[in-house]
């Protein structure tokens, strides 16, 4: 796909980004596994974010395949997104389900992980069509996938130490 060429140096740098963040957050979530395991949504929605980042990492590696075709990046895409969008509703199930009656921030919890699973989703579509607007779609999900990735993260780790 010509739209790739320009793309190389962004997506060099996301793949090595993404993978060094998924495991800072793995390696940081173990110090206090015993009780982030007791938190259901947290453990949920960690592994919502890790999938995120992998999928930011599944993406941009496609995108680094010497002559990859248009559609067949587009397959990788979404096949990518639908893996990360299952972990992602899991979590929103959890969150939506959380006995704790003082927890106001539901909705929140849950649509901050679909934001990147839907800027996947229509990257992957749109390449079939418009594959520069695709590669800014894919993007932008990547961009958001590493900030929710970090605000989970952040949350994870305070919330299970109050």
């Amino acid at each position: 796909m010509d739209a790739l060429e320009g793309w190389t140096d962004f997506h060099v740098a996301m793949v090595g980004a993404t993978a060094a963040l998924a495991g800072l957050v793995i390696v940081a979530s173990s110090v206090n596994i015993a009780q982030i395991v007791k938190a259901t949504t947290i453990t949920s929605r960690l592994a919502a974010a890790i999938a995120g980042l992998v999928l930011a990492i599944v993406v941009a590696g496609a995108a680094l395949i010497p002559g990859i075709p248009a559609p067949a990046y587009g397959a990788v895409v979404l096949v990518a997104t639908a893996g990360a969008g299952a972990f992602q509703v899991h979590a929103a199930w959890v969150i939506m389900r959380d006995p704790d009656p003082a927890d106001h921030a539901r909705l929140p919890k849950s649509a901050l992980g679909f934001v990147p699973i839907a800027a996947y989703a229509a990257s992957g579509v749109v390449v079939f069509f418009d594959p520069p607007t695709a590669l800014v779609l894919a993007a932008v999900g990547c961009i958001i996938a590493i900030v929710s990735a970090i605000i989970v993260s952040w949350v994870a780790l305070v919330e299970v130490l109050r």
